[in-house]
């Protein structure tokens, strides 16, 4: 498209991108600025950097979103984009007015007042319990709402009141499957890491296609999506606007929820510091907010120990840190360039200096609370049922730098046999709980009792039946776009295991 020496349509919202090219920051306002906005409305987009010529146009292609005209006088440019097609515009009632509110609403949410809290006590989790790994299939309207609130268009209150029903629903389930501890099924994250992103003060949610520019490769990066059967246009990713810091609870007002609902003990998983690090860290947001990943983490580290005070006093009874990207450093070693991986985008510097800096970065998270209430969760991807395309190794890689995480328990994918051999995690300290998984969620089929069994049994006779918690490989629904199973086969799945638990603890 050539330039036109004027636009013929005025713009319903418009912001001065200055000399940030796509590659370092553009994209990010333009989708502060366009999330909120009415399907069919103009977004100007104005820029005096001269590589946006080539770049905007395929970034619309990318995301269907339309360039209606573009200006160019001297080294100014003026992009008009519509969002959606532009023959959309006059099917919308919204306009410029109304979008400019929730513009504004997406820019800085008011921080949340919260009353000071009474410490509750947390019901204590015993051996052999039976439990989710965290994620739960979400009903079509919850992902509606999501998407809608994500956007901006659907306030704070209503989608916590639509989530409410969604979380009622995953609870009853799980309770009718015969589990020991319950999860909300994670019914209120778009996934079940980069959630923290919209909760988190200076952080948004975006598009994995807005990130194309910021990879060496973009059309090898979107043939690896394509393979991996990620949805880039559903998926979305962090992107940090400032230094991140936490005026309201990531998850504790889950697990508020949670109890209210029932007196079993309450599980809440957490994304690691190290997943967070390497998922929130870019090259672009260098001189925007931090300098190095280790300052970000440093960060990082700070909101999360604030978390997990407040979740302990919340009277949750096992937090569980999910660091899945730990199997991507050893099995496939140091990579000089941005890759897929359970949303883990940066690159890796090699096993020795990533499984050191992880290790590190969880105990300084878990100083000083409760160990028994620490948890960790690895497993080896989970974000398509096809078992062909997620990492395959054993443990034996990760096992010294695992036994340095002085947390309480280790939730471990166990029943595919991408996980290797059991009697590998025998290198594990010997005073921490040993989770395995037990049932694949990857797979359609409902595991027969007796292969369940026998599996708890080989756990039981390695690790001792004191030490040994029983949950599937991982979760039913890591990304709310993409799930795993449907809550019938979830259910089915933890209702095997709690029937083979309930067998085993009555000695039968």
């Amino acid at each position: 498209m050539q330039p036109a020496s004027a636009h013929t349509q005025k713009p319903d919202v418009s912001f001065d991108g200055g000399d940030l090219d796509c590659g370092n920051g553009l994209l990010l306002l333009i989708r502060r600025h366009i999330d909120p906005m009415a399907q069919g409305q103009l977004l100007e987009i104005r820029s005096t950097e001269i590589s946006v010529d080539e770049d905007l146009p395929a970034w619309c292609r990318l995301t269907r979103n339309e360039l209606v005209s573009w200006t160019k006088a001297d080294k100014q440019r003026s992009f008009l984009v519509c969002k959606g097609l532009l023959a959309d515009r006059g099917k919308v009632a919204a306009t410029a007015s109304s979008a400019a509110p929730r513009a504004a609403a997406m820019t800085a949410a008011a921080p949340t007042v919260r009353p000071k809290r009474t410490p509750v006590t947390a019901p204590k989790i015993k051996a052999l319990s039976v439990m989710g790994i965290g994620s739960w299939p979400r009903p079509r309207w919850m992902v509606g709402a999501m998407h809608e609130h994500i956007a901006g268009r659907l306030d704070e209150r209503q989608f916590q009141d639509t989530a409410d029903d969604a979380v009622r629903l995953a609870v009853a389930s799980q309770l009718r499957a015969g589990v020991d501890v319950i999860t909300d099924g994670e019914q209120r994250r778009d996934s079940y890491a980069s959630f923290v992103a919209s909760r988190l003060d200076n952080c948004q949610l975006i598009p994995l296609t807005d990130l194309l520019p910021l990879v060496d490769d973009p059309e090898e990066f979107e043939q690896e999506l394509r393979a991996l059967d990620v949805p880039a246009a559903d998926v979305r990713h962090p992107a940090l606007f400032g230094r991140i810091s936490r005026s309201r609870p990531l998850v504790a007002h889950e697990v508020d929820f949670a109890r209210t609902l029932t007196e079993l003990p309450v599980k809440v998983a957490l994304p690691g510091p190290y997943l967070l690090t390497r998922t929130m860290w870019m090259e672009c947001i260098r001189e925007r907010a931090y300098d190095t990943r280790e300052a970000l983490a440093e960060d990082i580290v700070k909101v999360l120990r604030e978390e997990v005070a407040e979740l302990l006093e919340a009277g949750v009874g096992l937090i569980q840190f999910d660091e899945p990207v730990l199997t991507d450093v050893v099995f496939t070693g140091a990579k000089a360039k941005p890759s897929f991986m359970c949303g883990a985008l940066s690159e890796s510097r090699g096993p020795e200096i990533e499984l050191g800096f992880a290790a590190a970065l969880i105990n300084a998270v878990i100083a000083g609370f409760p160990r028994e209430r620490i948890a960790l969760h690895v497993c080896r991807g989970n974000w398509t049922p096809d078992e062909t395309v997620a990492l395959a190794g054993n443990y034996q890689p990760l096992i010294a730098t695992l036994a340095k995480m002085k947390v309480g328990a280790y939730l471990l994918e166990m029943c595919t046999p991408r996980a290797g051999e059991m009697a590998i995690l025998k290198g594990l300290p010997d005073d921490a709980f040993i989770g395995v998984g037990v049932v694949n969620q990857k797979h359609g089929d409902i595991e027969p009792l007796g292969d369940v069994t026998a599996k708890i049994k080989q756990a039981m006779n390695a690790f001792g039946s004191n030490r040994v918690l029983l949950h599937p490989d991982c979760g039913f629904a890591t990304f709310a776009d993409n799930p795993i199973c449907g809550c019938d086969g979830a259910e089915a799945k933890l209702a095997v295991i709690a029937k083979a638990a309930h067998a085993l603890r009555s000695g039968h």
